[in-house]
């Protein structure tokens, strides 16, 4: 009789996050253009991307997968676009402003391009139609694994209080490397509607 290996522990969040954030760093340019490129031949003629008219992106750090030609592309459509602004204070906020082609931005205090503050220009986000958001990790039923700030799931805290579901869907945007099996989900995250990677899509039950 053998003796069984031991089960290694499971992996925590902070150790799961510097873990996918080495595996998207790691990809070269080349990777990551090509990415891009696949990222956007899964969304751009996607109905759910057609439809919305008021979409909010990011701009992409640290690895993250490069959104930019959906950017374009939904701009070139005539659609409303937008990026997450940092509040000075309180500095746990972040809000959705209106971005347009040829805007100067600046750097937030994570070293992040954002648009010059204009209220006048941001947008509540419960009237967004569409939010592609960045993420460290995905898993099939729809969670997310973010940079631990919590910016996304404070702002978009407010959905756990809806009995019905309404707007804006929430997808994911992420490099295939950055997949897992299953994340433990914290009851402060906010689950996404889905994932899309350069390769597949990945929707989460409803």
């Amino acid at each position: 009789m053998t003796d069984a290996k031991p089960e290694s522990a499971p992996l925590t969040r902070p150790q799961l996050r510097r873990l996918l954030r080495k595996a998207r760093r790691a990809l070269s340019p080349a990777q990551q253009r090509q990415a891009s490129l696949g990222l956007y031949r899964q969304l751009a003629q996607n109905p759910l991307f057609r439809r919305a008219r008021h979409i909010a992106l990011y701009l992409p750090n640290d690895g993250e997968i490069d959104p930019r030609l959906l950017l374009r592309e939904a701009q070139r459509r005539g659609k409303r676009t937008y990026l997450p602004v940092l509040h000075a204070w309180p500095r746990t906020r972040m809000v959705f402003q209106r971005f347009e082609p040829g805007e100067k931005l600046k750097r937030n205090r994570f070293r992040i391009p954002e648009p010059l503050t204009d209220r006048r220009r941001q947008r509540p986000i419960w009237s967004l139609d569409l939010i592609l958001l960045p993420l460290v990790g995905f898993d099939e039923a729809g969670g997310r694994l973010g940079m631990g700030g919590g910016f996304y799931d404070r702002s978009l805290a407010y959905q756990a209080r809806r009995k019905t579901w309404k707007k804006p869907l929430l997808l994911g945007l992420a490099h295939e490397c950055q997949k897992v099996e299953r994340l433990a989900q914290a009851s402060w995250d906010v689950p996404l509607q889905g994932t899309v990677s350069d390769r597949d899509w990945y929707r989460a039950p409803s």
